[in-house]
């Protein structure tokens, strides 16, 4: 970053000068934490007055900070200590606004002080925001560097499963068979979703233990049903029954152990094959990443060979397709170029062979990619990678379940991810959820699964 000053001696009357900002809803997120207000009228998508509508509206001295922005960095510039600052509020800012801030000198004192008309307008409308005068003492002297480096700020804001929640609302509740919801977490996270009109619950397991927690938690069970059933692999089946019989579109796990939710689904007779391995995928929302990223297998397949790899990749490119990306797989490997002695690297070159033959539909598939030249554009023209994935993946393909439980781990508690998690490869979507997950990945995991329903097929609902 460039900053200049200009000194007392430099200083004219009537010099002016200007900044445009768009004010963003982290731009409210951000003052929040930095100030301290929490003025629930300036953080984004709260209604306050009830009308329906989030206020979204900038704080008056978030507004005021555009003006010290300018005296700080234009005019005088670096070096400038306020005296004093008037402001007047005309008008009300929003997120969504472009502001315009300019000041203009009025007068040079003998004491090294400056007066300074300052006022923010909304240049759409030429709404007067704020005016008033600042005394500032000027530099005395000259700045001038082009070093100035300040670190970025990370809002760690899920606005992408914000996206996917509000466009699972638009579609009718998706029936759920919810097996053994008798803990806390399991019953929480389907009511959550039942009150935000993502899925519509159907209780499966023991019934008294589910009404205790209930109870427990002062929930209202009313609008779900109840199935009791005894034990947990019984309650699984009954899931399955109730696929079978076109009440349930999806599964939901609750306090159960994922081998016995999954075991009489791959029942050849009353389970939910459909002819690929059921296999995993997490779909994380990463601060500062511009879409979603899947990572998969982490939960399911522990050393899947090649073929097992292909149904892993074609199902996470079917799930990105429902959400409404554009699949770009990175085939993950500790290196970008083939090595005989690491299956992982010939086992990503020939998914990509494969993809290019017709063999792995409806994506980009490329690989071997190392993390690093898999996600980073800078990394990938490094190592003078091109094409259509490499820097930009929005699927990592990992080789086993030890590297993709760390890689989604590291996402969620380094980089402040949040996980949907899915099961693909059966009848219906299958959502698992850990005990670890947050409300967020719980509702996000059932968002998840109503696109991919509907995408699939069922688009009545």
């Amino acid at each position: 970053m460039h900053l200049t000053n200009r000194t007392l001696s430099e200083i004219m009357p009537n010099d002016t000068a200007e900044l445009r900002r768009l004010v963003t809803p982290d731009d409210l997120y951000v003052f929040a934490a930095a100030s301290g207000n929490y003025n629930p009228i300036s953080l984004p998508e709260i209604d306050v007055d009830g009308d329906g509508k989030a206020e979204n509206v900038a704080p008056g001295m978030f507004i005021a900070s555009m003006i010290s922005a300018v005296l700080g960095t234009l005019l005088p510039g670096p070096g400038t200590l306020y005296r004093s600052q008037t402001l007047n509020f005309h008008d009300r800012a929003h997120a969504g606004d472009e502001l315009l801030c300019e000041v203009r000198v009025i007068e040079k004192h003998g004491d090294g002080t400056v007066s300074i008309e300052t006022r923010v307008t909304r240049p759409v409308d030429g709404a007067l925001i704020v005016s008033g005068m600042a005394q500032v003492t000027a530099p005395q002297r000259k700045f001038d560097r082009d070093d100035i480096e300040v670190p970025g700020l990370l809002v760690q804001r899920h606005r992408h499963f914000e996206s996917l929640v509000e466009r699972a609302r638009r579609l009718p509740p998706l029936p759920v068979a919810v097996v053994c919801a008798d803990d806390p977490k399991s019953l929480g996270g389907a009511l959550l979703a039942a009150r935000e009109g993502l899925i519509r619950p159907l209780l499966v397991g023991n019934e008294q233990a589910t009404r205790d927690v209930a109870a427990q938690m002062g929930s209202d069970l009313t609008g779900c049903e109840l199935i009791d059933v005894s034990g947990d692999q019984m309650a699984a089946a009954q899931a399955c029954k109730l696929v079978h019989e076109g009440r349930a579109a999806a599964v939901m796990k609750g306090h159960l152990h994922t081998d016995d939710l999954l075991k009489p689904m791959l029942d050849k007779a009353g389970g939910l094959r459909v002819g690929r391995r059921f296999t995993h995928v997490f779909v994380m929302d990463v601060p500062g990443r511009p879409e979603p990223v899947m990572v998969t297998d982490a939960a399911i397949n522990i050393a899947p060979d090649l073929a097992t790899k292909v149904d892993i990749t074609q199902n996470a490119i079917d799930l990105a397709r429902s959400l409404g990306m554009e699949p770009r797989v990175g085939v993950l490997s500790a290196v970008e170029t083939v090595n005989p002695a690491i299956q992982s690297s010939i086992d990503a070159a020939l998914l990509s062979k494969m993809a290019d033959r017709g063999q792995i539909t409806g994506g980009l598939v490329e690989g071997p990619l190392a993390m690093d030249n898999a996600v980073d554009l800078g990394a990938a023209r490094t190592k003078g990678l091109k094409g259509g994935v490499a820097g930009q993946a929005n699927i990592l393909v990992v080789p086993g379940i030890d590297s993709g439980n760390m890689l989604a781990k590291q996402l969620s508690f380094v980089s402040h991810a949040e996980g949907a998690g899915l099961v693909l490869g059966a009848s219906v979507p299958v959502i698992l959820n850990s005990r670890s997950d947050s409300p967020m990945s719980r509702l996000a995991s059932c968002a998840v699964a109503v696109l991919h329903h509907v995408f699939k097929g069922g688009r009545a609902g």
